[in-house]
């Protein structure tokens, strides 16, 4: 039994996110196809212990997810149970919220666009995102916000319940509505592909399935709006991380910092992708947010080591930011650009300007304590690192930092 439950565990995996997302395109309601898709599992459980796991079983759990469905719709139909947002849905608009002739990637998008909602607020659409279009589990979504199961569960029930009670349809925005919603849709993909890159808690200091699925999400952007500047330049951002994700880590799995990475691992394919998309983001003379970021990735790929970076450029870009999106993080990242373009003396100065706005944040500390080593300041800068390493959830980046504690 055991290799049966191990045979169902993988399937519902690999099947899952596919399977939510298609779901919740053709009924509209995303609890609804999360409930319908466990419910499969239950039954495999079940019957899969009395008759052995079948020759293809994420097969057998799409079909019994899609019956039970089918079943749920007619009983609505009969009246003994609604499904409100659907019901709603064709009320308002006058037709069904699915949409015929769709592929998996619309699928996908569709529930994006639906959890990335303005209903609700931009924590429950990255949680919401990171658990319908994801698969992470209640729990693992917890402890990327360091919340519990138990307060993360309520969050995503109600987000889920606002988008009942506003009719929100599983569908990919009209034309002239996805200008308003696509900034929201950049940032959530961004913050997961983030979170995959190096993950915020738990044991495993990046999740390379997150981060896969965020470039996914960006090309499925890319293919939905081509001429969109900033789902250009976060298509970029994104490629140009990832062709340096094979080098970001030793064969320990120590976090390996961007001076001293092999720079021979950087994937070339990869960066000329991104080079390519950043030109024709540009072409189009819309600059934004993400095409800036974008640019300063490109800076770093161009780079032939760290000590060559034109670090003049980047401050200038993270200047250009500032004013674009002005936030203490910039600010700390332009300080970081100073120190080599400028000097670290003027780099701690601009840091004090921040120090109140980033006092909780370990990457803040984390640079402060470099810049203080730099300056000769060595007791300061031990008391920095502590200060990050007491912040620091990652068990990558707790490491490093315990490493700069003890040389």
């Amino acid at each position: 039994m055991d290799g049966d439950v191990a045979a169902l565990e993988r399937a519902y995996r690999e099947e899952a996110r596919r399977l939510r997302a298609n779901l919740a395109r053709r009924i509209g309601d995303i609890g609804l196809a999360e409930e319908l898709v466990q419910d499969a599992f239950v039954e495999a459980l079940e019957h899969w212990r009395r008759d052995g796991v079948p020759p293809n079983p994420g097969g057998w759990l799409a079909t019994t997810a899609q019956r039970k469905a089918i079943d749920r719709q007619r009983r609505v139909r009969a009246g003994r149970e609604k499904l409100a947002l659907l019901a709603v849905t064709q009320e308002r608009v006058g037709q069904p919220a699915e949409h015929p002739d769709t592929d998996a990637g619309d699928d996908l998008l569709s529930l994006v666009f639906a959890c990335c909602h303005p209903e609700l607020p931009a924590d429950s659409q990255v949680a919401l995102t990171l658990r319908a279009v994801c698969g992470l589990t209640t729990a693992e979504i917890g402890t990327a916000f360091l919340a519990s199961e138990q307060a993360m569960g309520q969050r995503l029930s109600r987000a889920r319940r606002s988008l009942r009670d506003a009719g929100v349809p599983v569908r990919i925005p009209e034309p002239d509505e996805l200008g308003e919603r696509l900034a929201a849709v950049l940032a959530v993909v961004y913050l997961v592909f983030n979170e995959g890159y190096l993950a915020s808690a738990g044991r495993t200091p990046a999740r390379r399935d997150l981060a896969a699925q965020a470039v996914s999400l960006g090309r499925l952007l890319h293919r939905l709006m081509p001429r969109e500047p900033e789902v250009l330049g976060l298509l970029a951002l994104l490629l140009f991380h990832e062709s340096r994700a094979a080098a970001r880590f030793d064969g320990w799995g120590r976090l390996v910092r961007l001076e001293e990475q092999d720079r021979r691992r950087w994937d070339a394919d990869l960066a000329a992708e991104a080079t390519g998309l950043l030109d024709r983001a540009m072409a189009l003379r819309r600059p934004g947010p993400y095409q800036v970021q974008a640019a300063i990735a490109a800076l770093h790929a161009e780079a032939p080591d760290y000590s060559r970076t034109d670090w003049r450029q980047i401050r200038l870009l993270y200047g250009r930011l500032q004013i674009m999106t002005p936030s203490p993080v910039v600010l700390l990242n332009l300080a970081v650009a100073t120190r080599f373009a400028v000097g670290p003396e003027a780099a701690l100065t601009e840091l004090e300007a921040i120090a109140k706005d980033l006092d909780d944040y370990r990457l803040f500390h984390a640079v402060r304590a470099e810049l203080l080593a730099a300056v000769g300041r060595t007791a300061d800068a031990r008391e920095a690192n502590e200060r990050a390493l007491a912040l620091a959830a990652n068990p990558a980046e707790r490491e490093l930092l315990t490493r700069r504690l003890n040389p």
